[in-house]
């Protein structure tokens, strides 16, 4: 959190300079000058009862008043990372969310200088698995889903590639083991309520409001993924050990899972100035995206870099430079 002072620091100094004719250096703060106010964003996020679509309702307002644009960029509810990364393929969101395996695997498949390949703003909050079942199930460990209903995820989404590949780890094949089915987070807690199903999986911040709300009309447990994680990370690096502790959702006691990163995602094509813009006012407005989500007490200028094997964006990069020499 020390971070945002800096940059808030940074911006009020640039004020100062502008006011003074340094016009260099305001150029470097150009939401100051009002050069964005016919600029038109969208912001591919993921399903409503998610964090990707609550701070990006959250980032929407930041940057309408930091940049002064006439507009409110325009929010768009996805499937997830899969989805967001085909609209920015396409050129249909200029900011997409996205979990940095779904990235990387997407770096993979696209052709030098594509002017749409993903850079990355800033690694935002990390993500933990959710593997939610009814506190008086029987299930303890993924192996014992076998023959289970489960919802896997969005067939668009990066939750749908972390199950697939989790439940592979540990033995289960999700077209033949299990009754697999392909929801998100709004219509998996819905079917958890209605008995539909025994599981589901999410990745998201903590809390998520969605399994907030289910815990709050349903006793609910995640399982521990302790067993699996050494052979989750041997067969993909990018994923981490995380924790969701004691008393988040109501759960007994502290859990063991899976973490990847989030990062914030804009095209190649992107002017550097804009880029650095939509990175400095995101952080110079830190407590008002924390009152959205708590997830965003772990934006940080200094984590923020993290982005591997994703590259940063080179306003991106001249942002974080700026902030370290100054």
């Amino acid at each position: 959190m020390e971070g945002a002072p800096t940059a808030i620091s940074r911006r009020t100094v640039l004020r100062g300079a502008a006011l003074l004719g340094a016009a260099g250096m305001a150029a470097t703060l150009p939401a100051c000058t009002g050069q964005y106010a016919a600029t038109r964003l969208t912001v591919a996020t993921g399903l409503t009862q998610g964090v990707y679509y609550t701070l990006g309702m959250a980032l929407a307002q930041v940057w309408r008043d930091g940049l002064d644009l006439t507009e409110l960029p325009a929010v768009r509810s996805t499937a997830g990372s899969v989805a967001n990364l085909e609209l920015l393929a396409a050129g249909q969101a200029d900011v997409v969310f996205s979990q940095v395996d779904t990235a990387a695997d997407r770096l993979g498949t696209i052709a030098p200088g594509d002017p749409h390949a993903p850079r990355a703003l800033a690694r935002i909050y990390d993500d933990v698995v959710h593997v939610v079942v009814r506190r008086s199930s029987p299930y303890t460990r993924l192996a014992d889903l076998r023959g289970a209903r489960v919802s896997v995820g969005a067939p668009e989404s990066g939750v749908f590639v972390m199950a697939t590949r989790l439940l592979r780890v540990a033995g289960l094949a999700p077209d033949t083991d299990l009754k697999a089915v392909p929801l998100g987070i709004n219509d998996s807690v819905s079917a958890m309520v209605a008995g539909e199903i025994d599981a589901f999986f999410w990745s998201g911040g903590v809390p998520t409001s969605g399994v907030t709300e289910l815990a709050a009309s349903l006793p609910i447990r995640l399982l521990d993924l302790e067993d699996v994680l050494p052979a989750v990370r041997a067969a993909h690096p990018v994923y981490a050990s995380g924790t969701v502790p004691a008393a988040t959702y109501g759960i007994p006691s502290a859990i063991t899972t899976v973490l990847v990163r989030n990062v914030l995602l804009v095209g190649a094509v992107m002017p550097d100035d804009l880029a650095g813009a939509l990175v400095d006012t995101m952080f110079g407005a830190q407590m008002r995206l924390t009152e959205a989500s708590a997830a965003a007490l772990t934006i940080d200028p200094r984590s923020a870099i993290g982005t591997q094997p994703v590259p940063l964006h080179p306003g991106a990069a001249q942002f974080y430079r700026a902030g370290k020499n100054g």
